[in-house]
């Protein structure tokens, strides 16, 4: 009785962290809990509770982790400023690192630009993203020449 007890308490309590929390903490130790909980009313031993219990809670860690982590809780977010990488850009005012000045034309929208190398890139040249530094493009003529 007292495992059952025991086993109850223990997914209530997990349950009731999981509720409580954003991130899934402890769901998968719920699930292990609410199988041993299962073995306990069925009059299982000790030991089987206890192994179940590490087994369930391994196996659903084991296979829903990996989902959970990319879906819920993704490492890098997109942003409306990685679609410059993507788009023909086309410098509208020269880019000159020195005189910390130059506008492209990206996707439709102006941008802040240097240039990735330091070089002078007259307005009229196609250029190519490099990276993007707070709210400025670095960019790079692009291969083939400019205009």
């Amino acid at each position: 009785m007292r495992e059952i007890i025991f086993w109850l308490a223990a997914v209530i309590i997990l349950f009731i962290i999981e509720a409580a929390t954003v991130n899934l903490v402890s769901i998968w130790f719920a699930l292990g809990s609410a199988a041993a909980l299962i073995i306990a009313i069925a009059g299982g031993a000790l030991w089987l509770q206890i192994v179940l219990f590490i087994i369930v809670s391994a196996a659903t860690l084991m296979f829903t982790r990996p989902l959970v982590k990319k879906y819920v809780n993704p490492k890098r977010q997109a942003t409306n400023a990685d679609m410059v990488f993507e788009k023909p850009c086309i410098v509208t005012e020269q880019i000159d690192n020195d005189a910390g000045h130059g506008t492209v034309s990206c996707g439709g929208k102006l941008w802040t630009a240097r240039s990735d190398n330091g070089s002078v890139i007259p307005a009229g040249t196609k250029v190519k993203v490099m990276s993007i530094e707070g709210v400025k493009l670095l960019v790079v003529p692009e291969s083939g020449g400019g205009k």
